[in-house]
């Protein structure tokens, strides 16, 4: 599975996620900004068949929430932050990135 942009290389700088893709360009992403658009079935949700919309509790964010203790590469297309709270199941794609860099 691919977006169709690659992602090159990536770094935290501070309390941002700096990340350059194959095509040259970059994007740079709040920490904060990403933890609140995790793309999570359990923060963001999923629909079934029908259309009706399933998603976990709302989730109580501290300090913690906002800070990463690690990323994971996910393929080619996409990064998987680990979230000093304990969260790890959002994966960003490359076009996804873009998008928040905007």
């Amino acid at each position: 599975m691919t977006d169709g942009l690659a992602i090159e290389n990536y770094e935290i700088v501070n309390d941002l996620l700096i990340v350059s893709f194959a095509d040259k360009s970059e994007s740079m992403v709040s920490l904060k900004l990403l933890r609140e658009r995790c793309p999570c079935a359990s923060c963001e949700g999923e629909t079934d068949a029908l259309g009706n919309l399933y998603k976990g509790p709302e989730q109580a964010l501290n300090p913690s929430s906002f800070q990463i203790s690690g990323l994971q590469p996910v393929g080619y297309y996409g990064l998987r932050p680990f979230w000093k709270d304990g969260h790890t199941t959002g994966i960003f794609t490359g076009t996804l990135l873009k998008k928040l860099s905007e």
